[in-house]
């Protein structure tokens, strides 16, 4: 075998997405790309202040040996807000001796300069039976910047009776407030440590879901946070969800966790969430993309 089989049977894919800010608005100044990811262009429906960007993956899915890596570089000023048109899947892993090292990889960093605003939302991530996924996203801001992003993780295809039985996944969220570590949650689900099962892991629920919410205390001050929780937790109650949603925080940093068995319930709520966080955080209403709905 020689290293052309090898290219042709994985995906080494990277997008690297550089925004300007100016008196126009937010602009993508740079975009660097490798594999098959992609972006169409920035749309601009809530006005040139901030730039809404679809971030494309033409195979949908990541396999044994692909590695897809995004970087989003964000100046001061620049807001922009980054989803995906559909849900992405880690499918189940290939053990050939082709491939080597069977680990299927999606990794997102997110660079932040003073002032500026992120919000990421990538639809949910599908994890087959037998993959061998790892998922991170680490974001680095400054204690100025504004940061709203969400993960959502499903693991298996529970409806169409294929649980998570075998395979591995692992998902971390990082985020770093200048150059120090604010946040790290890292989980591995696999059948050796049956976390997926355990009462003190997942208790044998299929998808779990962080949302993370960053402003400096100038802009959202302590008893604004508070009147703000306590308003999340009504929504959260209303809905119905106290069950499966929890509203925690770290300094500045507002922790909304999920566990369920629902990514359209858990999405339900997120958004309904975010349409809370997002005028005290951006000053902006919590109008849902457009893309979400086709």
């Amino acid at each position: 075998m020689n290293l052309t089989q090898t290219i042709k049977r994985t995906w080494l894919a990277r997008l690297g997405l550089t925004f300007s800010h100016s008196d126009y608005g937010t602009q993508l100044s740079r975009t660097q790309r490798t594999g098959p990811l992609s972006i169409q262009k920035a749309f601009y429906p809530e006005g040139r202040d901030c730039a809404h960007v679809y971030l494309l993956h033409p195979p949908a899915g990541i396999v044994s040996g692909d590695e897809l890596h995004v970087d989003l570089n964000l100046p001061e000023q620049a807001h922009v807000l980054v989803t995906t048109p559909g849900a992405n899947r880690f499918y189940r892993a290939r053990h050939d001796v082709e491939i080597g090292n069977p680990e299927q990889k999606q990794i997102t960093h997110i660079d932040l300069a003073p002032n500026a605003k992120c919000e990421h939302f990538p639809l949910e991530t599908i994890v087959y039976d037998g993959a061998q996924g790892i998922n991170q996203v680490i974001v680095k801001l400054k204690s100025d910047s504004v940061y709203l992003g969400w993960d959502i993780s499903c693991l298996g295809l529970p409806s169409s009776e294929q649980p998570f039985e075998q395979g591995k996944f692992s998902q971390l969220n990082q985020v770093i407030c200048d150059n120090k570590l604010l946040y790290h949650d890292r989980i591995v689900i696999s059948p050796e440590n049956n976390l997926q099962n355990h009462m003190a892991g997942l208790a044998s629920n299929t998808v779990f879901a962080t949302f993370l919410a960053y402003a400096p205390s100038h802009l959202v001050d302590q008893s604004q946070q508070v009147e703000l929780i306590d308003k999340l937790r009504e929504v959260i109650e209303q809905q119905g969800f106290t069950q499966q949603v929890s509203v925690t925080h770290i300094k500045e940093l507002l922790i909304v966790r999920y566990l369920g068995q629902h990514a359209e319930q858990c999405k339900q709520i997120f958004i309904l969430l975010w349409q809370e966080i997002r005028p005290l955080y951006v000053k902006k209403q919590g109008i849902v993309p457009r893309i979400w709905h086709t």
